[in-house]
């Protein structure tokens, strides 16, 4: 085992074994070595890689560890191999259970071109489409100044990472780019995410079964799909999302803004607890959106009704301009109508000028004054 005593911490410097730092040598073997010794040393311990370019096959970095671990990653880039042969499962990096763990710094390039373009993956189940960081299992940790960029699929997608933080992250990928949701969350309690900023091709944050008490704060989002809540329903057995506060975030140029979306014959479930408020959205197609009709192939029966029940729900101080006529739009389940749904303090304009709403199985409770009238039915 390679040690660096340094603050009483023990830290394992990738170099030491074996990385090359040249952006074509797998890195991918030194950095798991080197990821397993300081996981095994003295805590605190800490993975370092050096400012430079490194590249890296699919690697599983696993715990326990003794203690509590930083991964530093300041000033370096880590890439994945462009070419979809070279992953046999749907993650690049992988880190899971492991306890107070600090990740900090580094960009991380999925080099996905290749995969949005790909005929044979256009549907994410006809092959192994990678995600760029799964963490799975990351109980009380901290991400901080990472930035995920052309990631072949989602970004970053947390599971079972309860009372954990992300601060000041970035992440890009084109608008164009299929699939690739900037942070997806499922099966977790307590989450915040703030002053970060998220442009891709699909859901800037998605909010899968489970989550639970998850706060963003300063989020700026776009191009994308916005921050959408599901799609719920599809599963049997899906465990409820409650607890969503989103506030003082902006959507620029995104098709969505807020939304709650769930399939139609879809299963039973629940989305309760969920609040937006001080959003500014500009040239955004659907600024507020409850879609209980959500069908984007084939594979939907439409026409039967969601089983998905949505409750207390609120969309407070939303302002700016939408790019469609229909600024907010409500359309809930005849099977398990929408309640307790408030619309307070909005002013949202399509092209300079007047919005308009429209609802369905739903009778929103409405405060404030509201530009555009939002519907009663």
């Amino acid at each position: 085992m390679t040690l660096i005593a340094m603050n009483h911490a023990a830290i394992v410097d990738i170099k030491t074994k074996g990385a090359k730092g040249d952006g074509i040598t797998d890195d991918g073997p030194a950095i798991l070595s080197a990821w397993k010794d300081a996981c095994a040393g003295p805590p605190p311990s800490s993975l370092f890689i050096p400012p430079g370019t490194y590249l890296s096959v699919a690697i599983e970095l696993v715990g326990p560890c003794k203690g509590p671990i930083e991964i530093n990653a300041n000033g370096a880039t880590i890439k994945a191999p462009p070419e979809l042969a070279k992953f046999t499962k749907d993650s690049w990096i992988t880190i899971r259970n492991v306890d107070k763990l600090t990740m900090t710094g580094g960009t991380f390039d999925g080099q996905g071109q290749q995969a949005w373009t790909s005929k044979i993956c256009k549907d994410s189940t006809a092959c192994q489409i990678p995600v760029n960081l799964r963490l799975s299992k990351l109980k009380d940790s901290l991400f901080r100044g990472i930035t995920s960029i052309n990631s072949k699929n989602f970004h970053i997608a947390f599971r079972g990472c309860d009372n954990s933080r992300v601060e000041n992250i970035n992440i890009d990928a084109p608008g164009n780019s299929i699939n690739t949701d900037g942070i997806h969350i499922a099966k977790l309690n307590g989450l915040n995410i703030s002053n970060s900023k998220i442009g891709t091709g699909d859901d800037c944050i998605s909010f899968g079964e489970g989550s639970r008490n998850v706060r963003i704060d300063g989020v700026s989002c776009g191009p994308g799909h916005g921050f959408s809540i599901g799609s719920l329903g599809k599963y049997p057995n899906e465990e409820p999302v409650e607890g969503i506060f989103l506030n003082n975030c902006t959507i620029t140029g995104a098709v969505n803004g807020l939304r709650i979306k769930s399939w139609p014959d879809s299963y039973p479930g629940t989305v309760n607890d969920i609040h937006f408020e001080d959003i500014i959205v500009t040239s955004v197609t659907n600024p507020i959106l409850i879609d209980q009709e959500y069908c984007p192939n084939k594979a939907c029966k439409k026409g039967a009704p969601s089983k998905v029940k949505i409750s207390n729900v609120s969309f407070r101080k939303i302002r700016g301009t939408s790019s469609a006529k229909v600024a907010v739009k409500l359309v809930c389940s005849s099977l398990a109508p929408c309640e307790s749904v408030e619309v307070a303090d909005i002013n949202l304009t399509f092209n300079g000028g007047q919005a308009t709403s429209e609802c369905t199985n739903a009778r929103p409770k409405v405060t404030g004054q509201n530009v555009p009238g939002v519907c009663r039915v």
